[in-house]
């Protein structure tokens, strides 16, 4: 049998490339660039989230059946194609044609990577290193998205369609390294077949267990913020005079910050405590918003800083809570239940904020969705502190 140690490492190429985002310091900028508005461009990402979507929990279950291998490596095909559509397009449709057939691709790779990486160290009886590993994934990952911004901004000074030609070949790597995963036996000896069988596990997840309900809601709100922010965020740049050569200087200091709290997430959850952390992280995650919204200026970057800093926390924690009460069997379904959910929030939520930032300006928009995350993260949190208590008593 193939050492744990390999899968964690393709695992962690995987993350590299999936993250080395070269278009996002100026993907705004580009969409703009073609007459796009921001209501237009929050649309897109409501599209891709939507694509993701529909195959999102049917996907996870496709790779607790047949294998979270064959997922990755789909996933990565879908996101090849999809890039180099990105390479042609010229206009919405286009883009929107991209956007949904990466968000397929991306449907496959969700949730498949995480339980993968889970049950690999579960096989090998070292699933308590799962916190520290998934956070060196997350880590990763943003150290790849923070290098891609240097390099990124580099290729946009060419063009700003090159960031995407670099993007389509880095991605094309991945695919023969998702070949050469294997598949813990665990996974292959308990899959069962069949659509009452998903449905079962989403009805588990979101309806029967409490304690699920509340981790994954928690977790998906979490995420729906801080996806939203990463489309808030140029415009940020523009409004309070970042140079546009320096967007990927800031980009890059930013995605470093998520980096480094996302290596010590373990450290800090094992200081802090479990609740500690959840408070501390979502209160960050809503305040900032609202200060970034009321008080803009170069100096408040510091506020999105603090932001990006809890970000890093967030993402393994809330993985780590998930898969600690998830079945082996139904792993990849549960967490794709739970990016589903995130999904969904912000398919209806980012639409809504970018016609705000287009009607009533980017820092009313800000402040609302300050507002709206706040609210709902309030709500989430009191339950997930309440159902985990309970469990513990």
């Amino acid at each position: 049998m193939p050492s744990w140690k390999s899968n964690v490492y393709k695992l962690y190429y995987l993350k590299i490339v999936g993250w080395f985002l070269l278009f996002m310091p100026v993907v705004v900028i580009f969409f703009q660039s073609h007459g796009l508005t921001m209501k237009e461009i929050f649309l897109l990402q409501s599209v891709y989230s939507i694509a993701i979507v529909v195959l999102e929990i049917p996907s996870g279950y496709w790779a607790d059946i047949i294998g979270r291998k064959n997922s990755l490596l789909y996933g990565n095909i879908l996101g090849f194609i999809g890039f180099s559509v990105y390479i042609f397009a010229n206009n919405f449709w286009g883009f929107l044609v991209a956007e949904v057939v990466m968000g397929f691709g991306q449907s496959m790779i969700s949730g498949a990577d995480s339980a993968l990486l889970y049950d690999t160290l579960l096989e090998a009886g070292e699933e308590k290193r799962y916190l520290r590993e998934e956070g060196k994934v997350a880590g990763l990952g943003n150290y790849s998205e923070a290098l891609a911004g240097i390099l990124g901004g580099l290729l946009a000074g060419l063009s700003l369609r090159a960031p995407f030609i670099g993007q389509a070949l880095v991605t094309l790597t991945a695919i023969p390294v998702a070949l050469w995963l294997y598949e813990p036996a665990i996974i292959r000896m308990q899959a069962k077949v069949g659509m009452a069988d998903i449905l079962k596990i989403v009805k588990f997840s979101l309806v029967d267990s409490k304690q699920l309900r509340w981790n994954i809601l928690l977790s998906a709100i979490t995420g729906a913020s801080t996806l939203s922010m990463a489309w808030f965020a140029q415009p940020y740049f523009e409004k309070v005079g970042v140079p546009l050569a320096a967007f990927g200087v800031v980009w890059t200091v930013l995605n470093l910050s998520v980096g480094i709290t996302s290596f010590r997430a373990h450290r800090i959850e094992e200081k802090l405590g479990l609740s500690g952390t959840v408070i501390m992280v979502t209160a960050v995650l809503s305040i900032s918003y609202i200060l970034l919204g009321l008080f803009p200026s170069i100096w408040t970057l510091g506020v999105l800083l603090a932001f990006y800093l809890a970000r890093g926390i967030a993402t393994p924690v809330f993985k780590n809570t998930i898969n600690k009460i998830s079945p082996s069997e139904s792993r990849a379904t549960i967490l794709s239940v739970r990016n589903f959910v995130i999904r969904i929030f912000f398919s209806v939520l980012g639409p809504l904020f970018g016609w705000m930032a287009d009607r009533f300006g980017l820092m009313h928009a800000l402040v609302a969705a300050g507002g709206i995350f706040s609210i709902l993260e309030t709500v989430t949190v009191v339950n997930f502190l309440r159902v985990n208590r309970e469990t513990e008593t």
